[in-house]
């Protein structure tokens, strides 16, 4: 069955579908890792996104039970130039193209993704629509121009962290340090990697309000990753004023820059984002790069940072914000995930040092 993606800007490319047979409408976005699909498909920070893969082939090591970022799938479509037909992995149960039709997900294969990724990359993310209704033709004309209706009035949503953050609590029980755990859409490779160095991990929805986490007796709190324009998640930036001064304060991706709103920075949308595994940020205060994996669409403003704003890392490609610190307060944020799933270990490192850092306060 052919499927057809319509871009905002009037663009119409087809392809074949191996997903859901459905319409869908979302942000597209490309990635460019050449494997991690499995984390990258369940990772929260993707709700309400198209992602196109730039690596021309997917899937050939299928679907296993144990590399999910969540306990869903989180894109609203995927797009490859070829989706394996056999997967060889001995942890694999089924193919990429299965899990997505599980998933209720659509997929669009036999796609020349080196073109729409310039595309992106000239004129910026924009929002699509899937379909695998046939629009072409005398027949399809007004299905393709209802099509396009529905996607100029298509807005991204601005709960979406709101609807990818849990409803209640969930407490890691340890004899370690004691951390409290803002899910503004967390991966479980966070999650994972608190719990190896022994934290007592209470994972708390996105709203919590700050005086919860001052009664809780923590040693820290730690605001996760998530979807979306920062400046929506008011609740998180909110409770982060409060707590300012009061505990050590951690983030990553999204958390960080909620740290940064808080502190009085601003935030701006890039144009066509960083996501992927391969991506060189630079710690200025020891010179030396790391390979890191990304997914953001906004970046702090790197004019205008308050004075106790120390910035710690900058992208390499684009000189943009991957990180700051204010010793004073005990704030420590990086912009990248240091998890790395998906992507390179160059960065493991931040956890040891942030965990270890509560020790000395």
């Amino acid at each position: 069955m052919k499927a057809y993606i319509v871009l905002e800007d009037g663009t119409i490319i087809e392809g074949v579908s191996c997903g859901a047979e459905i319409t869908t409408f979302g942000e597209i976005v490309f990635n460019t890792g050449m494997t991690g699909y499995q984390e990258i498909l369940t990772d929260p920070s993707y709700a309400g996104q198209v992602v196109v893969m730039t690596y021309p082939l997917i899937g050939n090591y299928g679907i296993n039970e144990e590399d999910v970022e969540s306990d869903r799938v989180h894109v609203r479509g995927f797009v490859v130039k070829e989706l394996s037909d056999l997967e060889s992995n001995w942890k694999s149960t089924k193919s990429v193209s299965e899990y997505l039709k599980e998933n209720n997900i659509p997929c669009v294969t036999d796609v020349d993704t080196r073109m729409l990724t310039k595309k992106i990359r000239a004129k910026g993310v924009m929002n699509c629509a899937i379909t695998t209704e046939d629009i072409t033709g005398s027949l399809g004309k007004q299905l393709k121009d209802n099509l396009k209706n529905e996607l100029k009035e298509f807005v991204f949503p601005s709960d979406v962290v709101k609807q990818v953050s849990r409803k209640d609590v969930e407490i890691i029980k340890s004899s370690g340090k004691k951390v409290a755990l803002i899910d503004l859409g967390v991966k479980t490779g966070i999650v994972k990697h608190l719990v190896k160095l022994d934290c007592e991990v209470h994972i708390y929805p996105h709203d919590v309000e700050a005086q919860t986490l001052l009664d809780g007796n923590f040693d820290a709190v730690l605001f996760s990753n998530g979807p979306g324009d920062p400046k929506d998640a008011k609740e998180a930036i909110k409770a982060a004023g409060e707590l300012i001064s009061k505990l050590p304060l951690y983030g990553i991706c999204l958390g960080h820059q909620i740290l940064a709103l808080a502190m009085g920075a601003d935030t701006y949308k890039l144009k066509f984002g960083h996501r992927g595994s391969n991506h060189p940020v630079i710690d200025t205060r020891t010179n030396k790069v790391i390979m890191t994996s990304q997914n953001h669409g906004y970046a702090v403003c790197s004019e205008g940072l308050p004075d106790n704003m120390q910035v710690t890392h900058i992208n390499v490609n684009d000189n943009t914000v991957e990180g700051f610190c204010c010793p004073k307060l005990n704030i420590n944020t990086v912009q990248f995930h240091p998890e790395a799933g998906p992507g390179p270990q160059d960065a493991n490192y931040i956890f040891r040092d942030w965990v270890g850092s509560i020790f000395t306060h």
